[in-house]
């Protein structure tokens, strides 16, 4: 399933990161960063950068075992500007297999380079995806990650900015498929017949679809939806066009 299992948790070691490619232009840290006067493009480590393995005054676990954590949103854990700071990190992820650590990254190209000390296939707590938001990036990444020993991969196109062709990448390596269009100010234009497109091809691959969000600026049948963000979410499960993959 695609859907985000309870309990979850966030974890941002570092934050800050620098725009690589299409689906960056409108990075929803540079927005937020911007409201408060701080450069989205300079990485620091973070005050919770040792968060997985923090306790409580009683001894126990702050993140309790059994938790998803969702891990670097404020970044991109493959950022070549953390490479210093990610040893520890994995390190802190090797410390507690109880946790299922998941981040996106725009860099797989970079991963076979950042990978720790007995990795081996992939360790199960870590999960991965890999975002593919238009068709060049889909064929300059898709590669890399089906290559890459990863317990558990998904394929991010978000936000889906044209058509994209994913049929020759696509097989039982890949955990699901996620679909969502952009949101916040200029937000640029999404199409339900993407979005479906993407759907048919993951029902004829057998693998996992959810589409996430409308996005701000979404096109179905011909007319063209202005969505507030409350909304694009909900929007989307309206749509009931979700499947388990079988």
């Amino acid at each position: 399933m695609l859907h985000a299992v309870n309990p979850t948790a966030g974890w941002n070691p570092w934050h800050g990161c620098r725009r690589i490619s299409p689906g960056c232009a409108n990075c929803y840290v540079y927005r937020i960063d911007a409201r408060h006067g701080r450069d989205a493009s300079r990485v620091v480590k973070t005050a919770d950068f040792d968060l997985p393995v923090r306790r409580d005054r009683s001894g126990e676990w702050k993140i309790p075992d059994g938790t998803l954590v969702w891990t670097c949103f404020s970044s991109d854990f493959l950022l070549k500007e953390a490479d210093a700071w990610r040893p520890e990190a994995w390190e802190m992820m090797r410390a507690r297999p109880g946790l299922r650590f998941m981040f996106i990254t725009k860099r797989i190209d970079r991963l076979e380079a950042c990978l720790p000390d007995g990795w081996g296939d992939g360790w199960e707590n870590v999960w991965m995806g890999c975002t593919c938001e238009d068709q060049r990036m889909a064929d300059f990444r898709l590669p890399f990650f089906r290559a890459a020993p990863i317990a558990r991969r998904t394929i991010a196109c978000e936000p889906l900015l044209g058509p994209v062709d994913l049929s020759r990448h696509l097989g039982k390596w890949c955990a699901g498929v996620i679909a969502g269009g952009e949101s916040g100010p200029g937000a640029r234009l999404c199409r339900y017949d993407w979005v479906l497109d993407l759907r048919r091809q993951c029902l004829e691959a057998g693998v996992p679809f959810r589409f996430k969000q409308t996005g701000a600026n979404f096109e179905k049948d011909g007319r063209v939806w202005r969505i507030p963000r409350r909304d694009q979410q909900p929007q989307a499960r309206r749509a009931g066009i979700d499947h388990n993959g079988r």
